[in-house]
């Protein structure tokens, strides 16, 4: 059985996942507005991954007996000057989900809740790989700066991102 610590925990990391993946549709919509049609999937992308970290965070919820309590989501920003600008606001937010990954993990032991703590490596592993992908990214942007044929090369390759559903998801059904 949850805490109402873990529980209201686990119910505060379902928002932010909704809230990361509304904030990376904003950015799939902005840049689709500019005819950035790769950048756009990217983020398009994203915004599954965030809802599909969501539906793991219910589905747990529901294993252990919890309730899920879906609350409003907060406003994202709707315009990124420059796909770097985008990245850039990407990094700060993969951080501060990583920085909210570790206080659940923080939370769990406190708790001794080992299976809440287990289920979480997974989401620690991941913010690892989320950070990385926001830096390489962020080292092509610079690299290439304004030069027009760089953008667009980049562009290509965002366009050829697919998404794939976390094995973990899989895994619950």
């Amino acid at each position: 059985m949850l805490s109402p610590k873990i529980q209201d925990a686990l119910n505060a990391q379902i928002n932010a996942e909704f809230w990361s993946a509304y904030l990376y549709l904003s950015m799939a919509m902005n840049f689709e507005a500019q005819g950035r049609a790769g950048v756009a999937n990217w983020f398009r992308i994203q915004f599954q991954e965030e809802q599909a970290h969501a539906e793991i965070f219910i589905n747990y919820l529901n294993q252990r007996g919890g309730r899920v309590l879906l609350a409003p989501i907060a406003a994202v920003e709707t315009e990124w000057e420059s796909p770097l600008a985008a990245f850039e606001a990407t990094l700060v937010h993969e951080q501060k989900v990583t920085s909210l990954i570790n206080n659940l993990f923080a939370l769990a032991e406190e708790e001794k809740d080992y299976a809440t703590r287990d289920r979480l490596a997974w989401f620690v592993s991941e913010q690892v790989e989320e950070e990385d992908n926001c830096r390489q990214l962020i080292d092509k942007f610079r690299l290439v700066g304004d030069n027009g044929m760089g953008q667009y090369m980049l562009d290509q390759e965002l366009a050829s991102r697919t998404y794939t559903a976390p094995s973990i998801l899989n895994s619950e059904e």
